[in-house]
């Protein structure tokens, strides 16, 4: 016999009811997982406190409700005080004939940030290995001309008298080793380092002192360390120039006084890189400095691209790299005052 109670629990889509009061009368188990919310206790609160204050879901619920028409709200943001998770979803608004004696409505809600990050994931593998080839061909071109160019300065400065002219090719040979060692910086990724197992923690320390160094109490930086993170077997020098080159960078972009926190979190049932893992490795470096650039929002792990004038550009773009090795990856959220970079690190795949 046909169980409408049935069909409803057993739904993929999350889906939301209200009454005409705008208050929540049912959830699905599908939107309980997405909301990280129980239906019992939803039940009875205003819809802005499951789904939270989104300025055009209460236009949308009025119309839907006044005319009887279907509405979808394309990537709508949820920050749910309730349930407290900050999602993209579609929602799809659909007047109900009643719920119990009145005019009610249901929503729709499909996440959309999770498949857009697959996509990211996706484009930036590409993105990266088109990246290191590009890499690999430019350090070939400028490493060979460069060594010829330092060669025949350091002839010409042997043949030349004492003087000011023999400062002129001390300068070019000082110029092209400079550029070598930038070639070689860009090109060091690809040395393979030798891994050993390790505690995330130990890294984190050894870059919280090489920094407090620096910073010299100007930034103020805090702790939050989850005792129950696993060892894992990877590069300590590698990780330790990409959080280093994360860590400074945060402390560089504070400028006179703010603080940068380091968080280390488990993280469940993740995807990274097309694969599903029962658990990864979360360390979070948080600023609350000026945020990053919006033109530079999108390019940020790029090769030679940097907010600085006296930034080489490289540094983001290596320690995505390097975590990429770790079939892991960086990500950013910023906005002024709240900069977060997360580097992911996964454990063991899920079977299936």
């Amino acid at each position: 016999m046909f169980d409408p109670e049935y069909l409803f629990k057993a739904q993929n889509t999350a889906i939301v009811v209200l009454g005409d009061d705008m208050t929540v009368q049912r959830l699905n188990p599908a939107a309980e997982s997405l909301l990280d919310i129980s239906d019992r206790r939803a039940r009875g609160q205003g819809v802005t406190r499951v789904l939270g204050d989104y300025p055009g879901l209460a236009d949308v619920l009025g119309k839907a409700i006044e005319d009887g028409q279907t509405y979808t709200l394309r990537e709508m943001p949820l920050r749910a005080p309730l349930g407290g998770a900050s999602i993209v979803v579609d929602c799809t608004v659909t007047q109900l004939a009643e719920v119990g004696d009145e005019l009610g409505l249901m929503l729709e809600l499909w996440r959309v940030d999770s498949l857009v990050k697959l996509a990211r994931d996706s484009w930036l593998s590409e993105r990266q290995s088109a990246t290191r080839s590009m890499i690999r061909g430019l350090a070939h071109e400028i490493k060979n001309p460069l060594g010829g160019l330092r060669g025949a300065a350091q002839l010409l400065d042997r043949e030349l008298p004492p003087g000011e002219l023999r400062e002129f090719t001390r300068i070019i040979t000082h110029e092209a080793d400079r550029l070598t060692k930038l070639v070689d910086r860009m090109t060091a990724p690809y040395v393979q380092i030798r891994r050993e197992r390790l505690n995330l923690h130990e890294v984190l320390q050894h870059v919280f002192r090489l920094v407090q160094v620096e910073v010299q109490g100007r930034v103020t930086i805090y702790r939050d360390y989850d005792p129950s993170l696993p060892d894992i077997v990877a590069e300590r020098d590698g990780l330790t120039q990409v959080f280093l080159n994360i860590v400074k960078n945060a402390a560089q972009a504070i400028g006179e006084k703010g603080r940068i926190t380091l968080r280390t979190r488990i993280g469940r049932r993740q995807s990274v890189g097309g694969v599903l893992y029962r658990q990864v490795l979360r360390a979070e470096v948080h600023d609350d400095g000026p945020g990053v650039p919006a033109e530079l929002a999108e390019k940020m792990f790029y090769p030679l691209v940097t907010g600085r004038a006296d930034g080489t550009g490289l540094g983001l773009s290596l320690a995505q790299e390097i975590v990429s090795r770790h079939k892991g990856r960086i990500e950013c959220e910023s906005e002024p005052g709240n900069t977060t970079f997360t580097v992911i690190l996964p454990l063991e795949p899920c079977d299936g």
